[in-house]
Parts: structure tokens; C-alpha cells; sequence
């Protein structure tokens, strides 16, 4: 269990590129490997519509997102290759949403702050 004001959420969208969602398919399972490993990681999984890609992923911390990232930079960058970013959301409390915006604010994401919530 985690402390929901210290969760960072991320939500990137990815669009295959033309003909490559069964290549960007094949990355997914290299992505949660690399990624079941990650001491912060509190969920991480896919979900796609037609050429759409969806990671929802959360972590303890701003330090826990960092940490995925520099972790699944080199994957990260050959699924660029083959789509597009059109869309990233970051979720938690401000305090940790400060942490990323040098290392996430050249993606323009969607910053959306904690205000409250049930943990369980």
C-alpha cells in the first residue's frame, strides 16, 4: 500500500505508426520485464484500441518515475521509432509533479494535481 498524495501516475498514449502495431505489440511484454523489477512501481500495464497504445503506470514518488525512465530509456526510444507520443498526463500532488518538470515538461504533458481520494 502507498501514500496517494506521494503517487505519481503516468498516462502516455502511443499511435503506432502505419503498419507497426504488431512491432509496437512485441515491446510490450520487453517493458514489463524491465519494469517488474522496479522497487517504486505500484502497477504497470498496457491496454490498446486498434493503433492506440496505453501504458498506465504509477510509482511511489517523483524519484520512482525518474527511475523507470532512466530504466526503460533505450526501449522507450525504439518505440518512438516506430509511433507517436500524442498525449502524456502526469497525476500526484504538486510536491512531486515540481520534482519532474525538467525531466517530463519538454513532452508537454497534462500536469493534473492530487486533491484528494480513498486509499485502501
Amino acid at each position: 500500500m502507498s501514500d496517494s498524495a506521494q503517487t505519481v501516475s503516468l498516462h502516455p498514449y502511443f499511435k503506432a505508426n502505419e503498419g507497426k502495431v504488431d512491432e509496437f505489440k512485441a515491446l510490450l511484454p520487453r517493458f514489463v520485464e524491465l519494469t517488474s523489477n522496479e522497487e517504486a512501481c505500484l502497477f504497470y500495464d498496457f491496454t490498446i484500441n486498434d493503433d492506440v497504445i496505453f501504458c498506465r503506470e504509477a510509482y511511489v514518488g517523483a524519484e520512482g518515475v525518474l527511475a523507470h525512465l532512466d530504466n526503460v530509456g533505450p526501449l522507450l526510444e525504439q518505440a518512438l521509432g516506430i509511433s507517436e507520443l500524442f498525449r502524456v498526463e502526469v497525476h500526484g500532488a504538486q510536491s512531486e509533479l515540481d520534482k519532474l518538470q525538467d525531466a517530463l515538461g519538454p513532452l508537454n504533458p497534462d500536469w493534473f494535481v492530487f486533491q484528494c481520494g480513498v486509499q485502501k
